[in-house]
């Protein structure tokens, strides 16, 4: 007696077709890339925000020593009075800032967006002021946007708090000197400006009415 084999029911075949691998392989590029874009985003955005911190950090440091300096401004090794230049992004004094009995001629300096300190040192006798070699050049920023921005650099004021405007104030009515600094090391970006500003009385000015 014959038994009758029982046909299993048709089964599709467990493995992709060639048209599942290709979805499949689409997707998962799609998705590797939406991650690396988004990993590249972060990266950049961190990036700088950690470089634009790092900016204002050194420019905060250079307002500091700017304060500093300023401050303690004296007359010349020569007498002349202790204010030399007052413009938008130039400022010229003197000042023994390394305390050591000679006086030093000071500039801080905004050119195109890079702000630099100039030290020059009185020689001879009797003493006289090297303007054009400086004994040291310091970069205190390279990212200040004050020009682009016509924000004056410096400005000064007098003895009753007002501004002065020059060349038609004299320098002897400075009392006050204030500093600002627009940080941005990418002007491109929006927002990503940072304001720094401060000031000083010169302890000294008063003396030399």
């Amino acid at each position: 007696m014959h038994q009758h084999l029982k046909r299993r029911p048709f089964t599709r075949n467990a493995g992709m077709t060639l048209v599942e691998l290709v979805v499949v392989i689409a997707v998962t590029a799609l998705l590797f890339s939406a991650i690396t874009a988004g990993a590249v985003f972060i990266y950049q955005t961190q990036g700088y925000t950690i470089a634009q911190s790092y900016e204002i950090d050194n420019a905060r440091r250079g307002m500091q020593e700017f304060v500093r300096d300023a401050r303690e401004m004296t007359p010349s090794d020569t007498g002349t009075f202790p204010v030399a230049v007052t413009q938008n992004h130039r400022f010229g004094f003197y000042s023994d800032i390394d305390q050591d009995d000679s006086v030093e001629y000071i500039e801080y300096v905004l050119s195109s967006t890079t702000l630099r300190k100039f030290t020059y040192a009185a020689v001879g006798t009797p003493p006289v002021y090297d303007l054009v070699n400086p004994v040291a050049t310091e970069i205190l920023s390279e990212y200040v946007q004050n020009i682009s921005q016509a924000t004056s650099t410096f400005l000064y004021y007098g003895t009753n708090g007002n501004l002065l405007t020059f060349p038609g104030a004299l320098l002897t009515d400075v009392r006050y000197v204030e500093i600002r600094l627009i940080i941005n090391i990418d002007p491109v970006r929006s927002p990503g400006e940072f304001l720094l500003h401060s000031g000083v009385a010169p302890r000294n000015l008063k003396d030399n009415l």
